[in-house]
């Protein structure tokens, strides 16, 4: 018998094929950068597909290798999906 594991990086919410629901306000609250996994959900890539992006230097956004592992920056991310780059204001009040 095969345990699912639960995603770490899959947002709440959802749509109705058990997917995942990738608006501004989820990304931005990925932080500062994600992990390939993770960008290639927001771009509806396969994991294997992300993977030959980034080996032919053309995944779709700057792709950072760190080691044996890769982190991708939001902001592009979120530049390359045409949504805006600046963190959404918080509703309590406007920052210190």
């Amino acid at each position: 018998m095969t345990a699912r594991r639960k995603s770490r990086t899959r947002p709440p919410g959802g749509t109705d094929d058990g997917g995942p629901v990738w608006d501004a306000e989820t990304i931005h609250a990925l932080g500062v950068s994600t992990d390939l996994a993770t960008a290639a959900q927001i771009f509806n890539l396969s994991l294997a597909t992300a993977y030959r992006l980034v080996k032919r230097d053309a995944f779709p956004v700057p792709v950072i290798r760190a080691g044996a592992h890769y982190r991708v920056p939001v902001t592009p991310i979120l530049t390359a999906l045409g949504l805006t780059p600046t963190a959404p204001k918080r509703a309590d009040g406007p920052p210190p």
